[in-house]
């Protein structure tokens, strides 16, 4: 029996992505399907990074056209095209960075940076091109965090080069200053000493910069989240109800600017003792999921209070690159595969794509 293009289909429809729920078919991510014979080939584009899935995928649809009469060898190749998306209605999206995501969180202490850092790293490890931006003026704790130091370079004496930490380009005000100097600066000031970092950076053909906002929803984080192109917000808080109370203010104002929140983590949400196992939920239970459900937000996930994040990231070496196949590191790259997932979905950008005008007068 011939083999033909529709029945191919027709078996591979029956393959869902597991993050998205959706078919490859009706989604056209099934490209340049080619059929000799008893021989098909096809590629497969996904629009979000998904490196640790791609063996898994590709088992599914080779298992589905081998079910197709006919078919004697499948050949599959899966690949990730990351685009820009719409950012907020009056801001131009910056060149060399296809996606901005503010991580941010309506208090400090509940782990925003770490949370930050972690998924910046777990996009990397999928396969994309990642940028980190710590936008927290008065306490900036990425290049701790990350392991890294050095001033930033430049060339032309007006833009600076990036630093490079477990494959993400960093930049920080903490590159910038001695790390004992307090930066005594008004709003305005720090707010426009972000804005140079974030566009006098060179950053290199990103396809997410994951930017670490400082906690708070004050007049910085309310300039930067109306000037800086945000694809799209992932708020952090804690179960506990005070934080809980906190962060739905940072939703509003995200809502307010037309920033769309990809989603809530939940961090700390469960402690369990490393002596005995007992878990206990120290901070509260379920805070998160509960606020998820009251305002239609996606919740991505649930970290624990565990020593070994804090001594990680104390270390220089966060999590997913300390332990990238440990329990809590995949928990930051399911975490991180979701909000990719998310702006995956979310109207693409044609500005690029549109002719630029320009009136003179006749002469």
């Amino acid at each position: 029996m011939a083999v033909t293009e529709q029945s191919v289909l027709d078996a591979l429809a029956g393959v869902q992505d597991p993050l998205t729920q959706r078919d490859f078919v009706s989604t056209r991510a099934v490209r340049n399907l080619g059929i000799a014979g008893g021989d098909v080939a096809f590629d497969v584009e996904l629009g979000y990074p998904a490196k640790s899935l791609v063996p898994g995928l590709r088992r599914a649809l080779v298992a589905a056209v081998r079910q197709v009469p006919g078919v004697d060898n499948v050949s599959v190749n899966i690949t990730t095209s990351v685009v820009a998306h719409a950012v907020q209605r009056g801001v131009q999206l910056m060149p060399q960075v296809k996606n901005i995501i503010a991580v941010a969180s309506g208090k400090g202490g509940v782990g925003k940076s770490t949370t930050a850092v972690n998924i910046a790293l777990a996009l990397a490890a999928e396969g994309a091109a990642v940028g980190l931006l710590d936008a927290d003026i008065y306490g900036p704790s990425q290049p701790m965090m990350l392991g890294v130091a050095g001033k930033p370079e430049s060339t032309d004496g007006k833009t600076m080069e990036p630093l490079s930490a477990h494959g993400v380009q960093v930049m920080s005000i903490g590159f910038l200053v001695e790390p004992d100097q307090a930066m005594i600066w008004r709003g305005p000031m720090a707010t426009q000493a972000l804005e140079q970092m974030l566009r006098q950076t060179n950053w290199k053909g990103l396809d997410y910069l994951i930017v670490d906002m400082p906690p708070g929803t004050g007049d910085i984080q309310l300039t930067l989240a109306q000037r800086v192109p945000l694809t799209g917000a992932v708020i952090v808080t804690t179960p506990q109800d005070i934080a809980l109370l906190d962060a739905k203010k940072g939703i509003k104002m995200f809502e307010k600017v037309g920033v769309p929140i990809l989603g809530i983590v939940e961090n700390m949400a469960v402690h369990v003792c490393s002596q005995c196992g007992h878990v206990e939920h120290i901070f509260g239970a379920g805070g998160g999921q509960r606020m998820a459900a009251e305002y239609g937000i996606d919740y991505l996930g649930a970290l624990p209070l565990d020593i070994r994040i804090r001594e990680q990231a104390d270390g220089g070496a966060p999590t997913v690159a300390a332990d990238p196949e440990g329990e809590i590191a995949r928990t930051y790259k399911e975490v991180a595969r979701a909000v990719a997932v998310k702006v995956a979905v979310k109207a693409k950008d044609f500005s690029a794509k549109f002719p630029s005008i320009t009136i003179s007068k006749d002469t």
